[in-house]
């Protein structure tokens, strides 16, 4: 418990009115997306940047943890309290959009601002903003930064590292500080802004944004490949890349996905013969730039095998091509009562042996394993199916398979998350994916922004 002495002096920061530490209020902010939970002591709503300045340089004085958030949607337990202390929310006051510059294309934000109210904004005045989380309609983009959230548009576009061009930011000491410029070029002393970017919030507290943007495309269409295995479908991917392809997005469905689907939304006329499938969209400045793109998708899908490809001819047709895909996650709830879900990537050229060898562990310990996600850029959704959670000797199995998926992916040469980030869920895992001298270098960073450790310490194993 914080002491009362420590309450009184933040609700002179702040105001009475932007503390809580009532029983609602530390429920409300004790779990996210993992549904794990750990009450804070209270809750802060700062009202601005200074503060921030002020509650962290008093935490740090007084040793009290501090954990920033968002909306709280993340999948890892990234802004969990899992220690106890101060649960910093950026998303009440802290939620504004402070400018579109037009000539420098960028746009200044603040962390609260809600990822598609910032799209929405930027497309207003033909500007565009490619991330595109799935928690897009309520994260945070601060949370984003802070997670290096990626997306489906993520296939040509990159994800949020991509299109941060600075950050302001206020260290556990209560010392502001600018990472980056509006420049093009900066190579001006470290890449501050690239070491803040992904940290989860454990090295500084992030209260300004601006972000690149680039000129909306006028035309969009969205295609579907049809196969008759995933493997195929996989083989597709990054040859069809190679051949020329530059689909916005190249999102999977395997044939546990696609069977699960037919069975929750029987409403929904997927192809009979469907053991895998690719749905996307391509884009461009003109129709024939679409026609082209979809042409080279057309005849490289044809070399492995595709027995369809389908082209939506306007936005209905558009969203019923999407549709399977948007309610994957959803839909193999069919297969169990507890699903152990996970965001590996691997590189392009490997989606084919990864699955191959995804499916083998699964089938080692018993497991339905349907998969799906962003194949145009190498992120797999691996869900590993327990049928009944309540069955410990399923459970435990459950975690040994996805501990087995993890060695799996790394030896392949990829990682153990593509956008959900490690936070306390992953954090075990850490040494899979890196060696001893790249954990202390890790630590040497957090000790050096944060030496007494206040700020959402113990996430990503630090």
């Amino acid at each position: 418990m914080i002491d009362s002495k420590h309450l009184d002096y933040f609700k002179e920061v702040v105001g009475e009115e932007n503390i809580r530490a009532d029983k609602a209020h530390l429920i409300a902010y004790c779990y996210d997306a993992t549904k794990e939970r750990f009450e804070p002591d209270a809750v802060i709503f700062p009202r601005d940047e200074q503060d921030v300045s002020k509650i962290l340089k008093y935490c740090n004085e007084h040793k009290i943890v501090i954990v920033p958030r968002g909306a709280g949607s993340g999948f890892t337990g990234g802004a969990l309290p899992s220690n106890g202390g101060i649960i910093l929310s950026l998303e009440r006051h802290m939620n504004k959009l402070l400018e579109i510059d037009m000539e420098n294309m960028v746009g200044v934000v603040q962390p609260g601002l809600i990822n598609m109210e910032f799209q929405k904004a930027v497309e207003e005045v033909g500007l565009f903003y490619p991330p595109d989380p799935a928690s897009e309609q309520y994260s945070t983009l601060g949370g984003n930064v802070s997670e290096n959230a990626g997306g489906m548009r993520a296939a040509k576009y990159g994800i949020t590292k991509d299109y941060v061009v600075a950050l302001r930011a206020v260290l556990p000491s209560g010392e502001i500080i600018t990472a980056g410029k509006k420049t093009i070029k900066d190579v001006a002393g470290y890449n501050t802004a690239g070491i803040l970017i992904a940290s989860e919030g454990t090295l500084a507290v992030i209260t300004e944004i601006t972000l690149k943007l680039i000129p909306k495309p006028k035309y969009k269409q969205t295609y579907m490949g049809v196969f008759p295995d995933v493997n195929k479908a996989m083989n597709a991917v990054f040859k069809s890349l190679a051949n020329g392809a530059n689909p916005v997005a190249m999102e999977f469905l395997d044939a546990l996905v696609i069977k699960a689907l037919k069975k929750k939304f029987p409403q929904v006329a997927l192809p009979e013969n469907a053991g895998g499938i690719l749905v996307g969209d391509v884009d461009g400045s003109s129709q024939a730039e679409i026609d082209s793109q979809l042409e080279t998708l057309k005849e490289s899908f044809a070399n492995f095998g595709s027995t369809d490809f389908i082209i939506a001819k306007d936005e209905e047709e558009s969203a019923k091509l999407w549709f399977a895909r948007r309610n994957a996650s959803p839909a193999t709830a069919i297969y169990g009562t507890k699903k152990l879900n996970e965001d590996i990537s691997v590189p392009r050229a490997k989606l084919p042996e990864a699955l191959d060898g995804i499916y083998k562990i699964g089938e080692k310990y018993g497991f339905n394993v349907p998969c799906f996600g962003h194949a145009g850029d190498g992120n797999i959704h691996v869900n590993v199916m327990v049928k009944d959670k309540t069955n410990e000797k399923e459970m435990k199995d459950g975690h040994k398979a996805i501990e087995e998926i993890f060695q799996f992916v790394v030896d392949l040469e990829g990682t153990l998350s593509g956008e959900h980030g490690i936070g306390l869920s992953k954090a075990p895992f850490m040494s899979i994916a890196f060696n001893e001298a790249e954990l202390n270098l890790f630590r040497s960073i957090k000790k050096a922004f944060d030496p007494n450790n206040i700020l959402n310490p113990f996430k990503m194993g630090l």
